[in-house]
């Protein structure tokens, strides 16, 4: 099942990154961006209070809540620096680049959550990066 909410986030990413080229052709960015996050934290919040797990919230540990944080404000300015990527260039050349945080998950995974790596893993990656780059920088 897992397959499948991986895909269904892949469609709805590839499908914000038209939306908000479209969106940004006339607004600042970082505009943008505020737009949409105040929707995120609407949405999100809403979900959670629909699930019933408002009250986890007393029981999240302090050093889960520092690496959320820390998440938090990385997910801030990764989208901040999408949106202005995507205000200065071509979203079909853009995306593969953001999307080379595939490739910096592989890494940081196995270094700091010892995750083991086969070399299919390995020469995915690999793959993953030569298109993203041949993708990125093709004349058109």
């Amino acid at each position: 099942m897992w397959i499948v909410f991986a895909l269904s986030a892949a469609l709805a990413a590839a499908t914000v990154v038209t939306l908000s080229k479209a969106g940004i052709k006339h607004v600042d960015s970082s505009l943008a961006f505020a737009i949409q996050s105040v929707l995120i934290v609407v949405v999100s919040w809403t979900v959670v209070i629909a699930q019933g797990n408002l009250p986890d919230l007393a029981r999240i540990e302090r050093r889960v809540w520092i690496y959320l944080l820390i998440a938090g404000v990385l997910t801030c300015v990764s989208s901040l620096l999408s949106f202005r990527a995507l205000k200065l260039g071509n979203a079909s050349q853009v995306s593969p680049l953001t999307n080379f945080s595939l490739v910096f998950s592989i890494i940081l995974a196995a270094v700091f959550l010892k995750e083991k790596l086969s070399w299919q893993v390995i020469a995915g990656a690999v793959m993953m990066a030569a298109g993203a780059l041949t993708i990125a920088l093709a004349k058109g």
